[in-house]
């Protein structure tokens, strides 16, 4: 089975698995899979990932993190550009999400990067998602 967007099947992923308190999920890898789950790793909404093996196209284990007292990190995740509809964003008109404690996920020239790393860098891009 081909996956026609496999950014949308991570992020649905990831959602169910905090929906149903796992410890950890495994998603397809792709490059920008592992670049997402960096981005997830750097601002705190994973644990950690493994990249694993299975002489195919490879799985990318990642370890979901919660609150001391059980509570999700990651309350909403949202996709915000499709594969039918892209959404690029100037770094002027890249969102605030919830005044700064959540995260967007932008893809621009120089990798995947959240949108703190793109203001400063001074570069827009593609917004791939947002998370708080």
């Amino acid at each position: 089975m081909s996956l026609s967007d496999p950014i949308a099947d991570m992020l649905t992923r990831i959602r169910n698995g905090m929906m149903a308190n796992a410890k950890a999920i495994n998603v397809k890898r792709t490059k920008v899979c592992v670049n997402i789950a960096k981005v997830l790793k750097d601002e705190g909404y994973i644990e950690d990932f493994d990249v694993i093996d299975d002489q195919k196209q490879g799985l990318l284990r990642l370890k979901l993190r919660y609150g001391p007292n059980g509570e999700r990190v990651i309350q909403k995740i949202q996709r915000e550009s499709k594969p039918g509809c892209r959404v690029y964003r100037g770094v002027g008109e890249l969102p605030r999400v919830l005044d700064g404690l959540g995260v967007a996920i932008v893809s621009t020239s120089r990798g995947v990067m959240s949108d703190r790393q793109a203001r400063e860098m001074n570069i827009g891009g593609e917004l791939i998602c947002t998370i708080y």
